[in-house]
């Protein structure tokens, strides 16, 4: 069965000194929007406790763009203003459903740079793409080909840190479900193996950020040498940022290989409910487990699993899977991380990471059949063998099947 879809297509353009002339004025145009209106709602609760809605900010930029202050608001599209004012309100509204944090004000240097277009501010005509307020159409390079007769719904264009630029169009498409498979897979996440799996074979980590960090420490050591607000200070920024976003794509591209092929080649994934932002906490591992980029593995997965109709399951965090022995279903007191072979009481030699990967794949197989969580197996606080009780449920997930 076909799924409808909608998919963002990104492409990099490179635009006319006119045309980036006015997109930076839109850019800054936006973030003004957004700061000003996050402003006012944020004077209103704290001094009045009274909210404001989005019919009323959009009035307000009415307002703003007849003061003679303001005015050059009405010189760039009016349409990226009201998006900004409607991300503003999704904002407040995962803020008021403890979804997110109060929003922030977006900055010049940290926030990412961009504007989005609706309908009615772009022209798609034969495979050409015209912003408002502009009468040639976008130099955008089509590396690959969006779904036949589709029409985009919103453009966004963007600027990143390193001075390229991107333009994101969000299409219906169709998708169809892979062949069905009756293999699974148990993914155990690591740094030395990016990610091992219950098959036994070990996928190595490619450590883009560390195989980059001559290169990266070098242009940071030419940036510090530069006056501040010189122009060789914002073309060496620019080198750093090129750098950086140079590890990302490859990152990125990798990760999105090796999903790929995870989520083609299996009917089930199973996953570890990782605790990544408090592996941040540890200094020592912190810029390894950066690189690693395991929440973006997991977010792919998420997606191109309920694309492709594959279900994923994410274990309990708790789940001993690297000191469970596989064969007899012993817990092991301690294992450090140094230990990356050790030998059961039973007899059986395991490799940490293929065996953590077999339990993982059991736990997860065993939860989608019964539809229950997988439950950790805890040791006793006195005789330090595995208590027969187990803990009740605490995070077991899954994209259910179509």
């Amino acid at each position: 069965m076909t799924r409808q879809v909608k998919r963002a297509f990104k492409y990099r353009f490179y635009p006319t000194g006119e045309q980036a002339a006015e997109l930076s004025r839109t850019f800054g145009c936006v973030r003004l929007v957004y700061n000003k209106a996050l402003e006012q709602r944020t004077r209103a609760w704290y001094g009045e406790q009274r909210r404001i809605s989005y019919v009323q900010s959009s009035a307000a930029l009415t307002q703003w763009k007849k003061t003679g202050e303001l005015a050059f608001l009405s010189e760039v599209s009016s349409v990226p203003l009201q998006q900004a004012l409607r991300h503003l309100q999704t904002a407040f509204a995962n803020f008021f459903a403890k979804r997110a944090k109060y929003p922030r004000c977006k900055s010049r240097k940290k926030s990412r740079a961009s504007a989005e277009y609706t309908r009615s501010a772009f022209t798609w005509r034969d495979g050409k793409l015209t912003l408002a307020k502009m009468t040639d159409p976008l130099d955008v390079r089509w590396s690959r080909p969006l779904p036949r007769g589709a029409q985009p719904t919103t453009v966004t264009v963007s600027r990143d840190s390193a001075g390229r630029w991107f333009v994101s169009l969000l299409c219906q498409d169709t998708i169809a479900p892979a062949p069905a498979t009756d293999a699974a897979v148990g993914l155990d996440a690591g740094i030395t193996s990016l990610v091992t799996l219950s098959t036994g074979e070990k996928v190595a980590n490619p450590k883009h950020e560390r195989r980059d960090r001559a290169r990266l420490a070098r242009a940071q050591r030419d940036l510090s040498r530069k006056a501040k607000g010189s122009a060789n200070r914002e073309k060496a920024r620019r080198r750093v940022a090129g750098v950086h976003a140079r590890i990302a794509d490859r990152r990125r591209d990798f990760l999105h290989q090796l999903t790929t092929r995870l989520v083609r080649e299996n009917q089930t994934v199973v996953i570890e409910d990782l605790a990544v932002r408090n592996l941040l906490k540890n200094g020592t591992l912190a810029r390894a487990v950066s690189d690693a980029a395991w929440t973006d593995l997991r977010m792919m997965l998420e997606y191109k699993c309920a694309w492709y109709g594959r279900e994923l399951v994410v274990i309990d965090r708790w789940f001993p899977s690297s000191k469970l022995c596989g064969a007899c279903g012993t817990v092991r007191g301690k294992l450090p991380l140094n230990v990356r072979a050790w030998t059961c009481d039973c007899g059986t030699v395991h490799d940490r990471d293929v065996n953590a990967a077999r339990n993982i794949l059991a736990a997860g197989v065993a939860a989608s059949a019964c539809g229950d969580g997988v439950r950790p197996q805890r040791e006793s606080s006195r005789t330090g063998q595995s208590s027969v009780k187990q803990e009740p449920q605490r995070a077991t997930a899954g994209i259910p099947r179509p």
